[in-house]
């Protein structure tokens, strides 16, 4: 079906709809995954392809529903696949793949848009890098919403300091599994007992010290939703709303990550062999908290640190480590402008992964197409409709202009999004601290 045509048939379809006349496509791809289109009768020939968050593998084409909504009034076209649903919750073996597959079968349906580009979060957010590294040519611009920009193996490595943390110190003694899961339920059982453990550590000064040790290397934010921000020195209320990360379940979900992410890339991808805790806690935006706490508890923090350091003993499955890198890494240089924004208390996807993120790309050579933009807010992807359409806007600026100007910086997407009704913004002035990660290159095989 032509454009032309395609739009001729919706304007004379019945006008009985809440919105705007929009053909909805659909279709199956070669392995499996299965692609969503929606065309309005006005299209204002840009298509948006949304890269969706780890979870349910069914194909998606927008961030929420209110930002579908007013792309689709806007004039908007937009796509998206499932991925391949017959593997690994973390799809990153078919999703840049799948991704780029939709476009193609979407265009053959609709024709060529005047622009393409990508949407992506949490997960997405990784795969639309990955699409903006390597998709020159077929895609013109990209954004990025909370996006695991750095990569799985940095997750789980740095997400592995902060559950052996809890293990070792809260439950000495214990033999407690941290990788290699057989299968979710085995996963399910280590987030219950950490998550108990860290429930009983709780009650007493010296278990909040060591929680907090633990909430320092898995860059977990000391501003919890529904919480006033506590003050700079206010060490043990930091703490208090670390904790309640930890009591939302934040660990549920991390194991259950991990399970995923190991199916997909064949074995344990992570390693803390020769990793200097003490030396990780010091490039920690957390370590005055972390060092107060313990010092009003009368916990020697170097004996803490020391007996992590000794015990670090877990080693990375090479080929699982080798396979992750090709499959869900990203940062190694852009073919088009990405700007990514993220809200500075994101529990399950840190703000600093951004910084590591452009660290890489900014040695890659890449650094002039990237821009990055924060959102004062707790929780992971927790956006306005006006903040991400502001974004998308401020992409589009650059792409049609070939130029940033000043259009992605806070003030102008704050004013932007104010502009649009569609919500509060809190676009802000900021710069992540580094990610608390310690591993500069890859290692840890047996």
């Amino acid at each position: 079906m032509t454009p032309s045509s395609l739009i001729t048939s919706l304007l004379s379809a019945p006008a009985a709809q809440a919105e705007p006349a929009v053909a909805r496509l659909t279709g199956t791809l070669d392995d499996g995954a299965t692609w969503i289109a929606d065309v309005p009768a006005d299209w204002n020939g840009t298509l948006v392809l949304y890269s969706h968050g780890f979870g349910s593998l069914a194909a998606q084409n927008a961030p929420s529903e209110a930002v579908r909504a007013e792309l689709l009034a806007e004039g908007y076209a937009l796509a998206g696949s499932s991925y391949d649903p017959n593997g690994s919750k973390w799809a990153l073996a078919s999703a840049e793949r799948d991704q780029f597959a939709t476009l193609d079968a979407v265009t053959a349906k609709i024709g060529e848009p005047e622009h393409t580009l990508t949407v992506g979060q949490s997960m997405g957010g990784l795969v639309n890098a990955q699409l903006a590294r390597d998709g020159a040519g077929r895609i013109d611009g990209a954004l990025g919403l909370c996006g695991l920009v750095a990569g799985g193996t940095d997750l789980d490595n740095y997400q592995l300091d902060a559950e052996y943390t809890l293990a070792r110190l809260l439950l000495p003694g214990e033999q407690v599994e941290l990788v290699g899961f057989g299968s979710a339920a085995e996963a399910a059982d280590t987030a219950r007992v950490l998550t108990d453990a860290v429930t009983a550590a709780q009650a007493t000064a010296q278990g909040r010290a060591r929680i907090a040790l633990a909430a320092a290397f898995l860059n977990l934010p000391a501003w919890a939703p529904d919480q006033a921000r506590p003050a700079a020195d206010d060490w043990a209320g930091q703490e208090e709303q670390q904790y309640a990360w930890f009591a939302s379940g934040v660990l549920s979900f991390i194991e259950g990550g991990r399970y995923a992410v190991e199916q997909s890339v064949g074995g344990n991808n992570s390693w803390n062999r020769g990793v200097d805790y003490a030396r990780l806690l010091a490039r920690s935006v957390h370590a005055p908290q972390v060092r107060a706490l313990y010092r009003s508890a009368g916990l020697d923090l170097g004996a803490d640190l020391e007996a992590l350091t000794d015990g670090a003993e877990i080693t990375a499955d090479p080929a699982a480590v080798r396979t992750a890198e090709r499959t869900s890494s990203a940062g190694q240089g852009l073919a088009v402008p990405l700007l990514n924004v993220h809200t500075t208390a994101d529990a399950l996807v840190p703000v600093e992964q951004e910084r590591r993120f452009g660290d890489r790309v900014r040695a890659a050579g890449a650094g002039a197409l990237l821009r990055q933009a924060y959102v004062e807010r707790q929780g992971h992807c927790t956006f306005t409709a006006a903040e991400t359409v502001a974004a998308l806007r401020a992409l589009e600026h650059r792409v049609t202009t070939g130029h940033w100007g000043s259009a992605a910086t806070p003030a102008a997407l704050q004013r932007a999004a104010t502009a649009l009704g569609l919500g509060e913004a809190a676009y802000v002035v900021y710069r992540p601290a580094p990610l608390t990660v310690g591993r500069d290159r890859q290692g840890g095989g047996r």
